[in-house]
């Protein structure tokens, strides 16, 4: 008896710690999901009462092809960019992981872009994109590559494409430092027995690095792929969503309804969607590192 009243106390006391963090999680996070997902419900729109309206929201988005285009924009935009921070990452990480000069000023290096604020992301490629004093034009055209500047971000065929070199360029440090983090705890015996046995360095990378690295990838690859899909600011920034919903990810889509037409309610159900289509990516990451804990 004595010790279940003092493990209580114990509990009750570590409560009272977790308080503090506890309320603004809370207010700023668990308070608006679930107004949020309420709103998801009603009609309202700025400046007019709320009214529940059942499924509406969501029968009507299944006939909105502008909601469609952007899950499929939005879908296009983190398998690429996710893709391609994975593999880029995955390079630079072993070539981090390398006995090279300055290893430890390189890896403080790459991580400048994934310090900066996605807004000051995007607000210096854009810059680096104008039409008439970026400066991709301009090393372009003065080396013979095009006669005419290139109108980057608001071009059908190169919009997509600028905007994912900028997430890609953004994000791949992340991946980088997470995968060098696991190379590191791999031993080196493993690479010694296996140069005696004349392994080669492809040999060594997809016998012994690969499947060493698997659980660390799978976490990457699954927390790249939700932060990915909710991106907003970066290509706020960049795009506003264009050209001709181009570039409108489904979390520009429910701003734009929300701010720009006024439709909070159908904007919070799209945020809904959302919540759940990462809540599935969320659950199967979670489900595979369960299974990997019990191998």
């Amino acid at each position: 008896m004595i010790q279940k009243k003092s493990y209580s106390s114990f509990d009750i006391n570590q409560l009272k710690l977790l308080i503090p963090v506890l309320i603004p999680v809370i207010v700023l996070s668990v308070f608006p999901l679930i107004r949020g997902i309420y709103l998801g419900f009603t009609d309202y729109r700025l400046g007019s009462p709320i009214q529940f309206n059942g499924f509406d929201n969501y029968v009507n988005m299944l006939n909105d092809i502008y909601f469609w285009k952007s899950f499929q924009v939005g879908f296009l935009w983190t398998f690429i960019v996710t893709f391609l921070q994975i593999i880029l990452g995955l390079g630079l990480a072993v070539l981090l992981n390398s006995k090279m000069r300055l290893t430890k000023l390189s890896r403080v290096i790459i991580l400048i872009p994934w310090a900066m604020p996605p807004i000051i992301r995007g607000i210096m490629w854009k810059l680096m994109y104008d039409v008439d004093s970026g400066v991709f034009n301009y090393l372009l055209i003065d080396m013979g590559i095009i006669n005419q500047p290139i109108n980057w971000l608001n071009s059908f065929e190169w919009a997509i494409p600028s905007i994912i070199v900028v997430g890609v360029w953004g994000e791949m440090p992340k991946a980088a430092i997470f995968i060098l983090a696991g190379l590191q705890t791999m031993s080196k015996n493993l690479f010694e027995a296996a140069r005696l046995d004349g392994a080669n360095a492809w040999q060594e990378f997809r016998y012994i690095i690969l499947p060493h690295l698997k659980p660390v990838l799978a976490a990457v690859i699954s927390l790249s792929f939700i932060w990915n899909f909710n991106t907003f600011g970066l290509v706020w920034v960049l795009t506003q969503g264009g050209p001709g919903g181009t570039t409108r990810l489904p979390m520009l889509a429910a701003y734009e309804e929300a701010f720009r037409y006024g439709n909070v309610g159908y904007a919070a159900a799209i945020g809904n969607v959302v919540v759940i289509a990462v809540s599935v990516a969320l659950y199967f990451y979670l489900r595979h590192q369960f299974k990997q804990r019990l191998v």
